[in-house]
């Protein structure tokens, strides 16, 4: 059976959301040059955006953590399957993710993180899902909160499916 799929932001208000973000952490970091990492596999394309906008110097690595599998639903447990390569200590690092949802991933790598002594730590997010939060994360920069509602699109996939979908979508009948 084949998801349906409800239009939720276009290429021009993601587009919007993206400029935005870049200028406030342009403005936040001027003067710096801020380590941006980026949280795979669905932040890739917000990542790429991102940092075309910004106008100051950037380093940029990559995680990955695990927690859905090919699945909806976390499973709870979140793993590290592809580590920091960049050495953070004393550098200003922003943490790049597609959606937030319960948080539980996030305190994970903010945890790690935070370990490996950087001068400073914020977190951008495209989408938050702040009313699914059971773990309290402070947000630094937001492009959009969002509802109920399982999204695809823009990166962020369900099942590795809908990755190359410029605009991001609802899957109806998932929350």
């Amino acid at each position: 059976m084949e998801e349906k799929l409800k239009l939720l932001f276009s290429k021009v208000q993601i587009e919007e959301a993206v400029t935005r973000l870049a200028l406030q952490i342009s403005r936040d970091y001027e003067g710096k040059r801020p380590l941006l990492i980026g949280v795979l596999k669905g932040a890739f394309v917000f990542l790429a955006d991102l940092i075309r906008k910004l106008t100051i110097p950037v380093e940029v690595d990559f995680v990955r953590l695990s927690s859905y599998g090919l699945g909806s639903e976390s499973s709870g447990q979140v793993k590290f399957t592809k580590e920091l390569e960049t050495e953070i200590e004393g550098k200003d690092v922003i943490v790049v993710e597609d959606i937030i949802d319960t948080g539980l991933s996030l305190k994970v790598l903010i945890e790690a993180l935070k370990a490996r002594k950087p001068k400073s730590l914020r977190v951008c997010c495209l989408l938050d899902k702040k009313f699914r939060r059971t773990i309290p994360i402070e947000v630094d920069y937001v492009g959009f909160e969002i509802e109920q509602g399982f999204v695809v699109g823009y990166g962020i996939d369900y099942a590795e499916k809908y990755r190359e979908l410029p605009e991001i979508y609802v899957v109806e009948g998932k929350s």
